[in-house]
């Protein structure tokens, strides 16, 4: 038993403890955070049908980026969320493959020169695991921003906070791709992109 002494390490331990009760498998221990559901979520439509309405908004960001970074110069990024945006870690939790046309669109905007980055609600003591699991699948990583360890604000608090960040490096964000309102709310990004999340049940 470990003992937390302190106050920040208890209030973590009980939302990583909650979380992975909640989830219980392998994929909870890379998608925890300090956000949970108040109402349980939809029902996930299948797979095939997730990836098509996925590229129906892949598709309107790859326009828009054609466009957007057709003239190189200045320093570009985009921003990503992870888990159901960059990575399948609701239809395949154990192996977490790339999300096909996620992945094509990181890959069209990094040959026009922007930077990509990526900003999560996975706790910073799960970076190492989390930056194998996107370079494993072909993602090129220029940032990954975390949940600080003991922090427990609002998920958009957070990813508000990393984009200001990524910013403060003098990088424009020109698209911010995510599947939660959360991973988009706040600004620091000149186009946002939400992929489908179906009342949570992707989230």
């Amino acid at each position: 038993m470990i003992d937390a002494g302190l106050p920040g390490m208890q209030i973590t331990l009980r939302l990583v403890a909650l979380r992975l009760a909640a989830i219980g498998t392998a994929a909870g221990l890379l998608t925890m955070g300090a956000g949970a559901a108040n109402a349980a979520p939809a029902a996930a439509p299948s797979e095939a049908t997730w990836l098509s309405d996925v590229t129906a908004v892949t598709d309107q960001a790859s326009a828009y980026l054609q466009q957007r970074l057709s003239t190189p110069g200045g320093k570009t990024a985009i921003v990503l969320d992870i888990d159901n945006t960059s990575l399948e870690t609701h239809y395949h939790p154990f192996t977490m493959p790339a999300v096909p046309p996620t992945l094509a669109l990181v890959e069209l905007a990094k040959s026009k020169g922007a930077s990509v980055f990526f900003v999560t609600d996975r706790f910073e003591v799960l970076r190492t695991p989390t930056k194998s699991s996107l370079t494993g699948v072909g993602y090129p990583v220029d940032g990954l921003s975390m949940r600080p360890n003991f922090n427990t604000d609002p998920v958009q608090v957070n990813k508000t906070n990393a984009r200001a960040a990524i910013e403060a490096q003098g990088y424009t964000i020109v698209a911010n791709i995510g599947n939660n309102t959360t991973d988009l709310d706040g600004g620091h990004a000149e186009r946002t992109f939400k992929l489908p999340d179906y009342d949570g049940a992707l989230s």
